[in-house]
């Protein structure tokens, strides 16, 4: 059968709610959390933590805390809407805002998610530094040899074929890989702690505190982590999916809302032992040469696993970029509706191999995703006022459905003036951008409130049922 025809038989439900007879038991949405986020990303997040001059108390309790408040985010802001709705977040959005606002959110959205994609192709890419070719620093931005453009397209390539297949594509792709990956992160955990001398349960906590996550200054370039910017990390950086309701596309497969809870095996697998692995990793490598801070995935990965060690970090790299080309094909064929998403998200997958190309993503990724989360989350919190309280206060949900109007200014506002709050805020010093967005969804909560009190003051548009 044509791949094209094969493509065309591949219903998504963009534009509709997801129907009984498409829903997904609890099992999909483990392995493709645990898929997700048990990712290469987790070997440049880890070093990072080190690199940001973190203790050991800091970095383990504030990743408990951390990821606890993000599997809540997903189970009781994010499913109950997307289990009710069963509809995209392009497609809730479209009804909320207008076709011409929300043309210019799945433009942002799309983009964001292609740029955390290709951090991942720069992960996977990683891995050709075992093979003697050269790689970038910590403080690299630009590709620097051949090889290392080869194999990021080759790898982004890869990557967006499957993405392209649709979501139980990437959901089986994860289901199959997921476990293994588990392992080798353990194993890797498991080697570099006896590298650096932990012969026994009980030694952990001294050489982690004295040896790993010292606590002191950080690398040049880095913020210095507290517990504080340990616990928002881990909270926010998925903020996009969650609080922003990106995850909406997610879980409207899911029968029951709870099934949230799966979000858990990425966080506690992925964001704490996976994270708190790598971190263990790269403390191995500054002891043997405390100059050599390169944070290169593959590299260290072959240090402690060998062979088993370069293939978890190629398939890690695609089980966490596969489902986010796949929203970001979602967010771009929303703005094409009459081209297939098969096709979208091929030409999204290949552009996130391109900027793959460039390490600056990946070797500043903490930041990247604290920016990423902000400029989506006013967004997540107008969907959420919308689809809860908007009826209660006497006022329309999908406005700009019932209205007839392509673009809903109150939401507009409240997404532009909430990001330029957040932006002045850290530009000024007065928040860190990694504390930035909770205020920032309170007030863009009650910004869309407010404004939407005006908007529809003197409208006389029929309601519309949510």
């Amino acid at each position: 059968m044509p791949e094209e025809q094969k493509a065309q038989e591949i219903n998504e439900y963009e534009r509709e709610p997801v129907p009984e007879s498409a829903l997904l038991g609890l099992k999909s949405f483990v392995g493709q959390y645990a898929g997700e986020h048990v990712a290469g990303t987790e070997l440049m997040i880890g070093p990072l933590f080190v690199a940001a001059g973190v203790s050991a108390f800091d970095v383990v309790f504030g990743l408990i805390a951390g990821n606890l408040l993000a599997v809540l985010s997903w189970m009781f802001l994010c499913a109950p809407i997307a289990t009710r709705a069963r509809m995209t977040l392009y497609f809730q959005l479209e009804k909320i805002c207008g076709r011409k606002l929300v043309v210019l959110y799945n433009l942002a959205n799309g983009v964001m998610f292609c740029f955390l994609a290709g951090s991942m192709v720069t992960v996977s890419t990683t891995t050709l530094g075992v093979f003697g070719f050269k790689m970038p620093g910590l403080g690299d931005n630009y590709p620097d040899s051949p090889a290392w453009v080869i194999g990021a397209l080759a790898i982004g390539a890869t990557i967006a074929v499957v993405a392209a297949y649709g979501y139980k594509m990437v959901a089986r792709m994860a289901n199959y890989s997921a476990p293994w990956m588990v392992l080798v992160f353990l194993v890797f955990g498991i080697i570099g702690l006896r590298q650096m001398g932990v012969t026994s349960v009980g030694d952990f906590w001294t050489v982690a505190k004295t040896s790993i996550w010292k606590g002191g200054d950080p690398l040049p370039g880095q913020v210095k982590f507290t517990f504080w910017h340990t616990m928002f990390f881990a909270w926010f950086c998925n903020m996009a999916m969650h609080v922003g309701m990106a995850d909406l596309s997610v879980f409207r497969y899911a029968r029951k809302s709870w099934y949230a809870i799966a979000s858990a095996a990425g966080m506690y697998v992925g964001h704490f032992m996976a994270w708190l692995s790598a971190s263990v990793l790269y403390a191995v490598q500054l002891r043997a040469d405390p100059a050599d801070t390169a944070v290169l995935p593959g590299p260290l990965a072959y240090r402690a696993a060998g062979i088993a060690g370069l293939i978890c970090v190629v398939l890690a790299s695609w089980t966490t970029a596969n489902p986010t080309i796949y929203r970001a094909g979602l967010a771009f064929q929303a703005i094409m509706p009459k081209v297939s998403r098969f096709k979208v998200t091929l030409a999204t997958g290949m552009i996130a191999a391109v900027i793959g190309l460039f390490p600056a993503i990946a070797m500043k990724l903490l930041g990247f995703v604290a920016i990423y989360g902000m400029v989506l989350m006013p967004m997540g919190a107008v969907v959420f006022v919308d689809f809860w309280l908007m009826r209660k206060l006497g006022m329309r949900p999908f406005y700009a459905e019932a209205a007839g109007i392509s673009f809903n200014w109150a939401a507009c506002l409240a997404w532009v003036l909430t990001m330029a709050g957040c932006v002045a805020l850290a530009l000024s010093g007065t928040l860190q951008i990694f504390f930035v967005s909770l205020p920032g969804w309170f007030v863009a909560a009650l910004l869309y409130l407010a404004l939407s009190k005006l908007l529809q003051r003197n409208s006389a548009a029929p309601e519309v049922k949510p």
